[in-house]
């Protein structure tokens, strides 16, 4: 059956995404059977050089309670340890190695591809994990159908990174400002903008069927 694609621009280090994560879940659940869903990367942090998180601590750490606030998230203190110790972190954020990650599970099986991004961005704002290292993801693998010997083969392939780079490039031929970024993508083949930042459920699904039933 050929069905509307609801498109999910993301990244894995947008905190606001993070909030958004029981949302997306519970869209899919609402429209599991009328839509298909499509999750793309955004490269939102890929610097051509590595960026220390001193240069953004400050910035993400005062961002937090308004996230919390208006989401109802929880930002953990193995997360936030980073944000307050910048001298001592040796953190390097870079948005590709957690999108080739969710491109090799989306592969292996499309229907877990949210439940993915939900788990790496709990493993980085919950857990404190940092999703530039190989390990981050061990631990969520017995959950997404894929051994660890699967994945850690297919997260050293180009082909991986090549599909990683061309879902950045997507969002930017989407002219997506701001994550998360929500489009539909019509059987008529006809693509609407349908929410740009954090949106509420019912703002979207409203949109969403004046679409699907117009």
């Amino acid at each position: 059956m050929n069905l509307p694609i609801l498109i999910y621009c993301y990244d894995a280090y947008c905190g606001w995404c993070f909030g958004f994560g029981k949302m997306i879940t519970s869209l899919e659940k609402k429209y599991i059977d009328t839509l298909q869903f499509e999750t793309i990367a955004g490269g939102m942090v890929t610097p051509e050089q590595p960026v220390h998180l001193s240069i953004s601590a400050n910035y993400i750490l005062n961002a937090i309670p308004k996230v919390e606030e208006i989401t109802g998230v929880k930002f953990g203190s193995d997360y936030k340890w980073h944000l307050e110790n910048p001298t001592d972190t040796d953190w390097y954020p870079d948005s590709t190695k957690p999108a080739i990650a969710a491109c090799i599970i989306k592969e292996k099986n499309p229907l877990l591809q949210i439940k993915f991004i939900e788990a790496i961005q709990f493993a980085l704002f919950v857990e404190g994990r940092d999703l530039t290292d190989d390990e981050a993801y061990r631990h969520l693998l017995p959950l997404l159908d894929i051994t660890a010997d699967e994945f850690y083969v297919k997260l050293k392939e180009e082909k991986y990174l090549v599909e990683a780079q061309k879902e950045f490039d997507i969002c930017k031929q989407l002219q997506v400002q701001g994550f998360p970024a929500i489009f539909l993508q019509n059987t008529d083949g006809k693509t609407y903008a349908i929410a740009s930042g954090y949106t509420s459920v019912e703002a979207i699904s409203a949109k969403i069927d004046s679409i699907i039933s117009a």
